[in-house]
């Protein structure tokens, strides 16, 4: 085997150069690999990973996702819709492995890959489809009930008391 080690490696030899991309390291190594569009001599960025597998979006931090301006975007590490009243029964997901009924509101979320810390942050919403009084609820979390793999949550109503509603969605982001 043989190792061939270059600075700049084109991927294309098409005459139009937006067909092209190069894989490259800038001119400074700063421990990125960069990922352009354009033949080799003068890529336009638009990846980079770093050594920890990171990646950005170059020089228009937007390329890679759908959000717009500056500010990076951060993803949901764990998500879920789910029904709460009756055999809870989750409709979508991410990364959650299953739910625990605890009681009347009361569930815990399982996730499938533990996260790095427990210090994340919770966005939920609850709702009654059929119910006419309590429509509205927000999801409660005491910082005691959160680890790295679980999350256990309380439903609690517009009326103050605590509830199983037919929709609840959950994202956490770290």
């Amino acid at each position: 085997m043989s190792t061939v080690k270059s600075k700049k490696l084109q991927v294309g030899t098409d005459a139009t150069s937006s067909n092209n991309f190069t894989i490259y390291q800038p001119s400074t190594p700063d421990g990125t690999l960069r990922i352009g569009v354009g033949n080799a001599d003068s890529p336009t960025e638009v990846a980079r990973f770093d050594a920890t597998g990171m990646i950005s979006g170059g020089a228009t931090p937007d390329a890679l996702s759908t959000a717009t301006g500056s500010a990076p975007s951060y993803s949901a590490r764990v998500w879920v819709n789910f029904n709460g009243t009756g055999t809870i029964a989750v409709r979508n997901s991410g990364n959650v492995s299953s739910l625990t009924d605890n009681g009347t509101g009361d569930y815990t979320v399982n996730f499938t890959t533990a996260l790095s810390a427990s210090t994340y942050c919770i966005t939920a919403h609850t709702n009654h489809v059929t119910n006419t009084s309590n429509t509205r609820g927000f999801l409660q979390s005491k910082t005691t009930n959160r680890t790295t793999t679980t999350i256990r949550v309380v439903c609690v109503g517009d009326g103050g008391s605590i509830l199983d509603f037919e929709v609840i969605d959950f994202a956490l982001f770290i």
